[in-house]
């Protein structure tokens, strides 16, 4: 479908696929779906579909926080989710979708990780949350920030004995503190749009991307795109961040 057509249809307030201008698509979400991952979960926005696996692992903690476990986060964009995409290392977008994903558990103190220290300054759990785009048609953001926390929700930390990982015996649930909810909000002309598919993405002036946490306080927030936003803008986005975050809360 021509740009030009997507980009009149949202300026005139419509969406071509008949949705309101705040209306998330058919969201699905299901966990436990990979069985060597401690943790696990996708999710499916329209027909963008996602999947987020969780592993443990022992590793070093950074020597600034000798008493904390490590949170890492990666995402990898296959040919098969989009002709966009090729082949290798992570391009740009993979690292900045990773980074978004991580800023917003990162930032609220989604995991407890004093819990996974096993020996200050020597030993401790990693968690890795890696991030698979099985269909790319829009909104990756929600999608994989969504998967990402139902996959760390229902994570579960393996048997340690005699400080060997034994993975086919989960003992105890990944301590989690807080669930952070991230919606995308995306500006076209003076309208604001939830979900936007893929084709409305090439034509949105920016996006704002927020975390929201149980109590509805934004922890983490991201803008992107070219055009400048103005701090009414900001005021709107947000509020419409706050307002939809519920909508998504409820699949977890």
């Amino acid at each position: 479908m021509r740009p030009n057509y997507i980009l009149k249809v949202l300026e005139s307030g419509e969406r071509v696929d008949g949705r309101k201008m705040d209306e998330f698509r058919k969201i699905k979400v299901e966990t436990g779906i990979i069985k060597r991952a401690e943790g696990s979960a996708r999710v499916r926005m329209g027909k963008t579909d996602v999947i987020v696996g969780v592993k443990m692992d022992l590793g070093t903690p950074y020597p600034d926080v000798p008493d904390l476990g490590v949170l890492r986060t990666g995402a990898e964009f296959v040919p098969i989710a989009s002709p966009d995409f090729e082949s290798g290392p992570p391009g740009e977008d993979a690292t900045e979708l990773a980074r978004v994903v991580d800023r917003g558990i990162r930032e609220s103190d989604c995991i407890d990780l004093e819990e996974l220290c096993i020996k200050e300054g020597e030993k401790v759990w990693m968690v890795y949350v890696d991030v698979h785009t099985i269909n790319h048609d829009g909104n990756l953001i929600d999608a994989s920030a969504l998967a990402a926390v139902a996959a760390l929700k229902t994570a579960k930390i393996p048997k340690l004995e005699d400080e060997k990982i034994v993975r086919n015996e989960l003992v105890k649930k990944l301590p989690i503190k807080h669930i952070p909810v991230t919606v995308t909000v995306g500006r076209v002309a003076d309208n604001l749009i939830i979900d936007p598919t893929k084709e409305e993405e090439e034509v949105l002036d920016s996006k704002l991307t927020a975390a929201v946490m149980e109590d509805g306080k934004i922890c983490a927030m991201q803008k992107s795109g070219n055009y400048p936003l103005s701090t009414e803008d900001v005021e709107k986005m947000i509020d419409l961040v706050i307002k939809k975050e519920k909508e998504l809360r409820k699949h977890l």
